[in-house]
């Protein structure tokens, strides 16, 4: 189980991160189409801060979110478009000014939560913690999308270490989400850290295993590159089947992206961060 206190603080830096990204951007330049469809680099801020604003309603007023599922219920397929183009049509210093209250109001409240407290959400309830992590996976996401479309390149962090554990807990998810029965044994994951660390998941033993650099496998699990341009590998009828429809996000089978449309992966130059 993941400490609260210290996933938000990773949350905390990894927002930092995407707001130093966009900050400076000249006004036209929050129009910069991104890799998502019709998602400009507005949207993918309004989106973060919409479903930040979702995420406090949860964990302040959870009778009152039941409400926001409704919504969703009644446009499963258009109501984040809706809520990321209403933010989208803001001035971009009331949006970021937006996105930075927001997120700091969520952390402070999930900071505050009494232990073992869990929260609606679209999918399952969820602990601080959990909350707490999907966020950072969302925020490293549409980061990502953000610095594909900027052409910048970031330098992975040991704060991956959230996102793949989110990747690899939601495994029977993707499975499931894909109309598939979960397999029933458990994986081996083994991945290399950002800094030749060794993260692993799951028993030694496993007959169904994937290994790989843990950059890779954070973007495959949020469908920011396809498996074939990731250093992955899948050991396992199950794993490689896995690997083919990994998804770390709620709601329905992500399209993902097509061969050679992802963030490459490999060695980053040094200050490749900004």
């Amino acid at each position: 189980m993941s400490d609260p206190a210290v996933v938000l603080d990773d949350l905390r830096s990894e927002s930092e991160d995407l707001d130093q990204l966009v900050r400076e951007l000249d006004p036209g330049r929050w129009a910069t189409a991104t890799p998502a469809p019709g998602w400009s680099v507005a949207h993918q801020i309004a989106h973060l801060a919409w479903t930040d604003a979702a995420a406090l309603t949860a964990v302040t007023n959870p009778d009152g979110f039941a409400a926001e599922v409704e919504k969703a219920l009644a446009a499963p397929h258009s109501f984040v478009d809706d809520g990321a183009q209403a933010g989208a049509a803001l001035p971009p210093g009331e949006l970021l000014a937006r996105w930075r209250t927001g997120r700091e109001q969520l952390r402070e409240a999930l900071r505050s939560a009494p232990a073992g407290t869990r929260f609606p959400w679209y999918g399952p309830p969820m602990s601080a913690a959990s909350m707490a992590t999907a966020r950072l996976m969302e925020t490293w996401a549409h980061g990502q999308d953000i610095a594909d479309a900027l052409g910048v390149v970031r330098r992975p962090t040991a704060r991956l270490a959230q996102v793949a554990r989110l990747g690899v807990r939601t495994r029977d998810f993707a499975f499931g989400v894909h109309g598939l029965t979960p397999p029933d044994e458990p994986f081996r994951v083994e991945l290399t850290g950002p800094g030749g660390e060794s993260w692993t998941y799951g028993p030694e033993d496993a007959a169904q295993r994937v290994t790989g650099p843990a950059i890779d496998f954070c973007l495959l699990v949020t469908q920011r590159a396809h498996r074939d341009d990731l250093a992955l590998r899948a050991e396992g009828a199950d794993a490689g089947r896995w690997l083919d429809i990994a998804q770390a996000f709620a709601g329905p089978p992500g399209a993902g992206r097509a061969p050679g449309a992802g963030t490459p992966t490999g060695d980053v130059p040094e200050g490749g961060k900004p």
